[in-house]
Order: C-alpha cells, then structure tokens, then sequence
C-alpha cells in the first residue's frame, strides 16, 4: 500500500504535547527511583490481537524525544495487515528512557492502529462496488491529521479535512441563506475556482432541486438502501454521491451496493476501538 508519510513538523508538537502531559515537571519518578540510570535493555511491540498497523512514526518519535539514544527498530509498515502475535517493532537503550516514553507511544499506536483496522474492516466489506470509504472531520481535537492518516493506512480516503478546503452546505446554511438555491449561489459566488461544492440532502425531493442547480457532490444523508439507489439514478453520474449516516459494518455493504461513490463515516475516526499492542521485555 502507498501513501504518504506523515511530516514530522505535523508530528513532533503533538507528540511533545503527550509527553509533557504525561512527564510534567518531574519525569517519570516511578522509573527514576527503582530503575538504575546505567541500565539498559530492549523491548518489543507486540499485537496482542490481528490488526492493521499505524502509527509507527508517531511511536519512534514518542521515543526520540524522550532519549535520543534510544534505537527504535521497525520490524512491519503502517498499513500492513498482521496475525496476533507479531513483532512490529523494537526499541532498545537505556531503561528509564524507554519506561518514560513507553505509554505514549502505546496510546498513540493502539489508536492509530484501531483506526487502520476499522478502516479496514470497512474496505474489506464494500470490495467489488466502486464506493471509497472516507472519515469526516469528526476527530478528536488536535489529532485530525494523525487519525486521518490512520485511515488512508486501512486503505480509506479522506473527506475534506477542516472547513477551509471546500464547501459543504447542509441544512443550517440553507436556513440562513433562505433556501437551497441561493445558498449555492452564495457558495458559487465565494468561492475560488479551485474548491469544491457539495450539499447534504435528506430526501429525494431536495436532492432533485440541488440537481436542477449543479453542485460538484451530494451528501445523501440517513437514506435507506432504497433511496440510495434512486438518489444515484436522479444524479446519474453529472456528481459525486455520498452516502452517511448511521452505517455500520453490518449495512455498509448494502449501501455501497446502492451504487454510491464515497461512504462517509465518523465513527472510524472519533470510536473506532484500540487496537491492543503490548511492549514486552525482549525474549533473549
């Protein structure tokens, strides 16, 4: 799988962020009074359940920042698909160092890697339809480019990433512009040649006025699998048609059936469970 790299400029604040939080003005004072400054040793990550892995850039750095002389090691790639029981990585060095920045790698790799892995799951169910799976911007606060890159490593996509990149009109703009057509009108007026329109309908009626007008997609929101597929005949390929609302890994595959090109979900990003990685003292 191929995807971009998270930059380490959008990394380090949020991961120094973690570990201040965590080591506040003293350190690690548990490991500073039982463990010997001089000792060293080496631990493994491993998958204590199947998954998907993300966030191994995120984990390296937890470490780095804490002791530069520690050695992380990488024994997998985010977005590899893994058995319980993998090896994904190795850090090695002094004791404390690893004991201090051990708890924030695990909390940022177990939920990157929880994410990959719902992510996954969801790919995995539409295979055969056309229909991409994509995250909303239904993050947790400061995480959105770490939790949206854990969904491109499950193999999904992203929806737009704040609300600077494109425009999306839903039912409380509608309200205030005074109707759907001049609330496109606005957004067209405003709007540089390079952004995106998209509106959010709930039911087919509305969806045959945003189409009568000309928007560049259409949010089909909490439609049934029935309405789905007349909502993707009314649009007959001249947007894109996204699907969202309420899915769940058990109706996803119905929906993308529908004949729908994007489904949106929040819950792959703001719930999706941990994915359980332990550090364990290295077997010699």
């Amino acid at each position: 799988m191929n995807f971009p790299r998270l930059s380490p400029l959008l990394v380090e604040p949020l991961v120094r962020a973690a570990l201040l939080e965590d080591l506040g003005l003293a350190g690690d004072i548990t490991s500073n009074a039982v463990v010997p400054e001089d000792h060293r040793s080496a631990m493994e990550f491993n998958l204590r359940q199947p998954g998907v892995v993300a966030g191994l850039d995120v984990a390296e750095m937890a470490f780095r920042l804490v002791d530069p002389v520690l050695v992380f090691e990488r024994r997998a790639r985010d977005g590899q698909s893994l058995p319980q029981g993998t090896t994904i990585a190795r850090v090695s060095g002094p004791s404390r160092g690893i004991l201090a920045g051990e708890r924030t790698a695990l909390n940022f790799l177990g939920h990157l890697s929880g994410i990959a892995t719902a992510t996954a799951g969801l790919v995995k169910a539409v295979e055969g339809t056309k229909a991409a799976i994509v995250c909303t911007r239904k993050t947790m606060p400061g995480l959105r480019a770490l939790q949206k890159y854990a969904v491109r490593a499950g193999g999904g996509m992203n929806h737009r990433f704040a609300l600077y990149d494109a425009v999306l009109i839903k039912d409380n703009h509608v309200a205030v512009a005074g109707g759907v057509r001049e609330a496109i009108a606005r957004a067209q007026a405003g709007a540089g040649h390079m952004v995106k329109i998209e509106v959010e309908v709930d039911t087919l009626a509305q969806l045959r006025e945003v189409m009568s007008i000309g928007v560049d997609a259409v949010l089909l929101d909490n439609m049934s699998p029935a309405q789905l597929r007349e909502a993707v005949a009314i649009i007959d390929g001249r947007a894109i048609a996204e699907a969202s609302g309420g899915i769940t890994p058990q109706t996803v595959a119905e929906v993308a059936a529908s004949g729908v090109d994007l489904i949106s979900i929040g819950w792959i990003t703001h719930s999706a469970p941990n994915l359980d990685i332990g550090l364990d003292f290295e077997v010699v």
